[in-house]
């Protein structure tokens, strides 16, 4: 009789936490839409609601056609894909490396793409032609490089992986890379430079259609991908033994995690810029409203990490005008102090 009920309040508690969950993944998504139609009406030029709406619908004018289909969509279609993108990617590699603190770009995944990109400009390729399809290719080439030094000098046969030694090996091959990144930086041309430049600085200012049409792809399936194995991230927190007693193939499961999140971060910061801390606030704000299920904590952290973006994008180009302050400094300014936050809480 007792474990009747037991199995009953159980049963209870795990659908009132998944009408919970829905209830705020819904309140989240309906804040990321007002906030993209704040950011489709901000600008130099300001184009009402209604005025959107009727662009949207063939009915507006040459001037609203041309303000916010070549140039204010393409920006905020990537800022809303690379913000979902860092969040989730965030909250893989804390499930996979059962480390509260991970973050793409604490663990130096995002120098390993900065690189990657640097050796793409340095080949002299057009930036303005079908051929910036191939930036997310070197950034994520540049991420797994990072990612495999990072596991190589980070395990030990005995103990695995430690979470703390994970971030200072990670915070030491960051630095590798950006010496690499700097080097490389100083042999571009002037015009090259500036580019990149803004880039490290996390600004997407100029981003068009070509961007939108890269990133796309890799968000969709790295994120379905992701999202399809919540269940095995959710197996991970229980420890590899546990989760091997319960039936999970843990290290090919771990492997092909780990390289849809690295891909997930890569394409992020190949195209939005340099943006750093998304990928670590938003998976522990998501974690505090819906809770520890990753079917629930991803769609959140991708929210989350969508309107964290947006709105400092948002922020950037407005409230400083009309010296726009790149989207990845507004995130930095936020997230180191939470970053301190986390270290000092986190045993």
């Amino acid at each position: 009789m007792k474990s009747v009920v037991r199995f009953t309040l159980e049963k209870f508690n795990q659908t009132s936490r998944g009408k919970k969950a829905v209830l705020i993944s819904t309140v989240l998504l309906c804040l990321a839409t007002l906030v993209i139609l704040i950011s489709l009406n901000t600008g130099t030029v300001r184009v009402s609601p209604l005025a959107a709406l009727q662009t949207f619908l063939g009915q507006g004018s040459e001037q609203d056609q041309i303000i916010l289909f070549d140039y204010r969509l393409p920006r905020i279609l990537v800022t809303v894909l690379a913000g979902a993108g860092l969040g989730i990617a965030g909250a893989a590699l804390q499930g996979i490396t059962r480390n509260a603190l991970a973050d793409p770009g604490i663990l130096g995944l995002h120098a390993g793409a900065a690189f990657g990109l640097m050796v793409f400009v340095s080949l002299s390729f057009s930036m303005d032609t079908s051929v910036a399809l191939l930036i997310p290719l070197f950034a994520f080439a540049g991420s797994v490089a990072a990612a495999l030094i990072i596991m190589l000098l980070s395990y030990d046969r005995n103990s695995g992986v430690s979470p703390i030694k994970l971030i200072l090996v990670g915070i030491a091959v960051a630095a590798g890379f950006h010496a690499l990144t700097l080097y490389l930086s100083l042999r571009l041309d002037e015009d090259t430079y500036s580019f990149a430049a803004r880039w490290l600085a996390g600004s997407v200012w100029g981003r068009d259609w070509i961007h939108v049409q890269a990133l796309l792809p890799w968000i969709v399936i790295c994120i379905a991908y992701i999202w399809s194995r919540s269940k095995t991230l959710d197996a991970f927190h229980l420890g590899d033994a546990a989760a091997t007693s319960i039936g999970t193939p843990v290290r090919s499961r771990r492997i092909l995690l780990l390289l849809s999140a690295v891909a997930l971060s890569a394409v992020s910061v190949s195209v939005a810029g340099g943006i750093g801390f998304i990928g670590l606030a938003a998976p522990h704000l998501a974690r505090r409203l819906v809770g520890p299920l990753h079917r629930h904590l991803i769609p959140a952290a991708g929210l989350i990490g969508m309107v964290i973006l947006v709105t400092a994008d948002t922020v950037g180009r407005t409230i400083f005008a009309p010296n726009a302050i790149p989207a990845g400094v507004v995130v930095a300014a936020i997230g180191a102090p939470y970053f301190l936050y986390l270290l000092v809480r986190t045993k």
